[in-house]
């Protein structure tokens, strides 16, 4: 299977590419989430709008850089892939634990769904699930109908919930307080 790093978001409530900031030993998020990755997948690809990276990494642009939104990445992601799923990860998700993605995978390959997504408490974490490249018309449908929310997706499809109990894997680096709150963490 494949991963894909999402990091092509506008980061407004951050202030700055979130993707770029530095991260522990790596000069940046995008960085270390790929280096981390590399060792559980033979291929990961970083999804964004444009190069941004200053590390070799292959990338997957945008079909559309006028839109931004995880649906509109997740039909670029799609459309270039030639995997039947992908395992998709958002760049401001460091702490998603080995244990997390092999428990996912274990979970979509012994089911008969498309999606896999984790869910921790009372809450979906789309940006943390694999999808099916089965669902490329799907999205391009929910797309042409402005519905860029991916929990739409979801609901449409079959799709397997993997329970995770850890609720601090999910802390999302999506400002100031928390990036340096993770910042902080072991």
């Amino acid at each position: 299977m494949t991963a894909v790093i999402l990091a092509g978001g506008k980061s407004s409530r951050m202030g700055r590419d979130k993707a770029l900031l530095p991260f522990r030993e790596s000069n940046s998020l995008a960085e270390y989430q790929y280096d981390r990755l590399s060792k559980l997948f033979d291929r990961v690809y970083i999804s964004a709008k444009s190069n941004k990276f200053d590390f070799d990494a292959p990338l997957i642009i945008d079909n559309t850089t006028n839109i931004s939104s995880p649906m509109v990445a997740l039909e670029s992601i799609l459309s270039h892939s030639k995997d039947n799923a992908l395992f998709i990860i958002a760049v401001d998700m460091p702490f998603v634990s080995e244990a997390t993605i092999k428990k996912m995978i274990e979970s979509y390959n012994s089911s008969n769904m498309e999606i896999a997504v984790a869910k921790s408490g009372e809450r979906l974490e789309p940006l943390c699930a694999i999808y099916s490249t089965s669902l490329i018309d799907r999205v391009r449908d929910l797309i042409k109908e402005n519905n860029h929310r991916l929990h739409s997706l979801i609901k449409l499809s079959k799709s397997k919930i993997v329970e995770v109990s850890n609720q601090d894997e999910f802390l999302n680096l999506n400002r100031v307080s928390d990036y340096e709150r993770a910042c902080k963490k072991n």
